[in-house]
Formats: C-alpha cells, structure tokens, sequence
C-alpha cells in the first residue's frame, strides 16, 4: 500500500508543480524535478510520514524499475527518430557532432582537472580526474525529449539534435570504459585490455544485435493483428520485454556480456520504425500512452537527488570545475563541429546548449566507479552535485535554444483565442446546467 500511495503522490505532486511554476514558463522537467526534492528524503521525507513523501533514499530505490521501464520508452522514441529517409540527409553532420563534442568535453574536464589535481592531490587524485572526464561525455536523453515533446520542437536543430544525443550515448560507453580502465590500472598496478578495449564493444555490439533482433520480430507479430489497439499493446509489451531481455549479464571466460538497455531499446525504436509501416502511428499512440510514466520518472529521479554532497566545500569546489568545463567543452566542441560539417549559422550557435543536460547515463557510470573503493565515492559526489545543477538548469536552456533556434514557435494569438472562447463557452454552459 505504501509503494502504491507513494506512486500516487508523487505523480499528483509533479502535476502539481507544473502548475505552480506555470508563471514562470518552465519546463514541466524542471517542475517535476523539484516536486521530487520536495517529497524526497531530504524534505518531506524528514517527516516521517510513510507514504506521503520518500522517508530515504531506499524507499525511492524500491521504484527503480519504473524508471528502467521509463527509460526503456524514451530510448525507443529517440530510435523513432533514425528514420534512414532523414539520415540522410542529417546523418553525416550528426555523427560528426556527436563524436567530436563528446570528446571535446572530456578533453577540456580532464585538463581543468589536472589543474585542481596539481594544487590539490589529497583531494582529487588522477584516477578520480580520469573518470570524472569520461562521466563528463554523457546526455541526458530523457530531459531533451521531454522538452521536445512538450513544445512540440520542429526544425534543423531538432532534427540534428535527439540521432547525436543517441549517437553520445555510444561514444560515452567507450570513452568511459577506456577512461576507467585506465583508472583501475593506476590504482591496482596491472593492466587489463580485455575490460579496456574488448568489453565496451562487446557491450553496444550485443546491444545493437539485441534491439536489432527484437526490433524485427516486433514487426513480424505486428502482421498477425488487425486490431491498431492489439498492435500497441504488443510494442509496449515487447518494450518491456526489450528492457528485461537488457538487463541480463554474465561472463564467458574473460569477456563480460553485458548490455545497455538504452541502445537495446534505442535499435529495437529504430528497426521498427523503418521496416514496419504502422510504426509512425503507432509511435504516436505509445508517446500519449506514457506522458504519465515520464513524468513519475522525473519526479523520481528529483527525489534521488542527494542534497547532502552541499556540505562539503571541496565537493561543490570541483563540481563547479566540473560543471563549467564540461559545459564550455560541449558548447565549444559542438559549435567548431557543427561549423566544420557544414551546419547552418543557427545550429552552430545553439545546439550546444542542448546537449547539457545529464542524469541516468551518468549516475550509471559514477555507480560503475564505485569499484574504485573509497576513490569512487568523491566521483559519486561530484556526479550527483553535477546532476543536480544540471537537470535543473539543463531543461530551461534547452527550451531557450530551440526557441531562439525557431524550433519552437510561440503559439499564434488565433489559437489562443480559439483556446479562449473554448473555456469560456464550456463555463457558461456548466453554468447554465446549474
């Protein structure tokens, strides 16, 4: 009972809070985000009320798999959008954004890093910096999409902007095993090339053939049902069952077979997408199908942020590093790309803003640190304060780029005051039943 009434009050308190910060125009991301904190361990949860907010963060752990489901279905949406009509035209400028600011920022965290290193190596070691400025490559797809999708963004930023949040998912996952590994190996003394080089491409190679796979038979049981209601069902049933089939992991000899369910359900999206004919429409009707599931996710993810990493000033010190550098890498990395590849003006100027964002991919990478022993803690903290910044902010500016892009337009007075008349027509007939 108390999962279930903490399920419900944190959807009412997300949904809440986009009305609250409605005068703001903020995004509901950011609104869902702080009603997180708000009914998280470190403030409603304070009152020991159980069910009416997370009293620890145990009780929020214990609604993981929503979010893995959540997860599940915003990777497969982002798949919706490798569609190879439009690769081809945006695919070159993407992979070569992708790729170049993804390496960009690591490139610029791993020397503000060494910096604070240099002056401060009871702190910070180089293990640590190594694997701060792998973590640094990731983006946070979810808060991207949401904010596409509630502004409904259109345009050459968009269409560039969710293929290289994909694409940085990839890039990230070796950057950071080839980043990590050499980390274990300074602290340990001997090298490992299987965990460095063999198991990340293991990992996204298995990934991609599992979302391939599925993706496939999907679309050969969609041909048995006539029913456009059986077929939804069906794709959200095989999203459920792409991320559980992900979440398998084991050895053979020496090689780790793992799998990230964010490319497994990205390929499983992208597959269907291009070889199934319902797929758009059918896309259509999963994205309304899991508006609430999004929102409890973020929700979710605001009460997992630890608002403890505040108090300690060496913390907030490189996590500030952290965040500046990593930011100034992405924006720089994205706008000399973007430049090179041939990009519009527009593009050049704002994508970068966009891909700042970070969250699930990174707390999945700081969570792997954590076999570094009492070296990884620090990586845990900095990610965290780093999370928590940027999950708020991220989203907001986000939205100010696609608008200053053009992605997304202001709504027109005509349809403002159609919405008007709609309201005041439907109160003066309620008024006239009384």
């Amino acid at each position: 009972m108390s999962t279930l009434l903490s399920v419900s009050i944190a959807l009412l308190a997300g949904l809440f809070m986009t009305r609250v910060f409605k005068p703001f125009k903020l995004p509901s991301v950011t609104a869902y985000l702080i009603a997180g904190i708000l009914i998280g361990p470190y403030c409603m949860g304070q009152l020991g009320i159980s069910g009416l907010g997370f009293e620890s963060s145990d009780a929020v752990a214990k609604l993981s798999l929503i979010s893995e489901v959540a997860l599940g279905f915003i990777a497969f949406s982002i798949g919706n959008e490798f569609r190879l009509s439009d690769l081809k035209k945006t695919g070159r400028q993407a992979f070569i954004i992708g790729v170049f600011q993804a390496l960009v920022a690591t490139l610029f965290v791993n020397l503000a890093l060494y910096v604070v290193h240099i002056f401060m190596p009871e702190k910070l070691t180089v293990p640590q910096l190594l694997t701060l400025a792998a973590i640094a490559t990731a983006t946070a797809p979810a808060a991207t999409l949401m904010v596409v999708r509630q502004y409904k963004a259109k345009g050459p930023l968009t269409d560039l902007l969710l293929p290289i949040v994909a694409l940085d998912d990839a890039v990230g996952l070796i950057v950071f095993a080839v980043s990590f590994g050499i980390a274990k190996t300074l602290i340990v003394g001997t090298a490992d090339l299987v965990s460095i080089l063999v198991n990340p491409l293991v990992e996204i190679v298995c990934s991609l053939l599992l979302g391939a796979i599925m993706g496939w038979i999907l679309t050969q049981i969609e041909k048995l049902f006539n029913s456009n209601t059986n077929r939804l069902n069906m794709t959200i049933t095989f999203v459920f069952l792409t991320v559980a089939l992900s979440m398998l992991d084991f050895h053979i000899g020496a090689v780790h077979i793992s799998f990230s369910s964010l490319l497994v359900c990205m390929m499983l999206g992208t597959v269907f997408c291009n070889i199934c004919p319902l797929s758009h429409d059918l896309m259509e009707q999963a994205d309304k199908w899991t508006s609430p599931l999004f929102a409890l996710f973020f929700v979710i993810s605001g009460a997992e942020l630890e608002l403890s990493v505040f108090t300690d000033v060496a913390i907030v010190f490189i996590g500030i590093v952290y965040i500046i550098f990593r930011s100034l890498g992405k924006y720089f990395g994205t706008f000399a790309s973007a430049k090179a590849s041939g990009c519009e003006p527009n593009i050049c100027k704002y994508l970068g803003i966009t891909l700042l964002p970070q969250a699930g991919v990174a707390l999945g990478m700081c969570a792997t640190a954590m076999q570094l022993g009492e070296q990884g803690n620090l990586i845990r903290n900095i990610t965290l304060f780093a999370v928590l910044v940027y999950e708020l902010v991220g989203p907001l500016l986000t939205r100010q780029a696609l608008t200053a892009a053009g992605d997304i337009k202001p709504k027109s007075e005509e349809v403002m005051m159609r919405r008007q008349t709609k309201l005041e027509q439907a109160a003066q007939k309620a008024s006239e039943e009384n």
